[in-house]
């Protein structure tokens, strides 16, 4: 069962990042599995930042830092995922883009998974 929620948030993850290849210049995916590549890259990258830094400097983190790390950490991709370019100006269009879509298709990190999801439980 939690491979397969893994499964579909990268799918959400790589038709995102497909959507943001669309909107914002500076920025191409060549192909959904480039995509959905990238969508892994960026999910391993910002787990060793935040293993490196803690929770403060995360991608997933919503303020200034994280924005910037976010934007780091998708310009970081292009050097290991082939078919995914990526400007320095577009990294941090896509970072707000992403950010933005996030508000509303939220897909929950590894962080939320750490606590068996204690974050979206209601108080009684």
């Amino acid at each position: 069962m939690t491979i397969m929620r893994h499964l579909v948030r990268f799918v959400v993850a790589a038709v995102v990042l497909m959507f943001v290849g669309f909107l914002v210049p500076g920025f191409s995916v060549s192909s959904f599995w480039t995509a959905f590549l990238a969508a892994v890259v960026i999910a391993l990258l910002g787990w060793v930042v935040e293993a490196m830094f803690g929770d403060r400097i995360s991608p997933y983190n919503r303020g200034i830092i994280g924005f910037l790390v976010s934007a780091v950490v998708i310009y970081v991709t292009q050097f290991i995922v082939s078919g995914f370019h990526v400007t320095v100006i577009g990294a941090l269009l896509a970072s707000l883009v992403i950010g933005i879509i996030d508000l509303f298709i939220p897909i929950k990190t590894h962080m939320d998974m750490r606590n068996g999801d204690a974050g979206n439980r209601q108080e009684s």
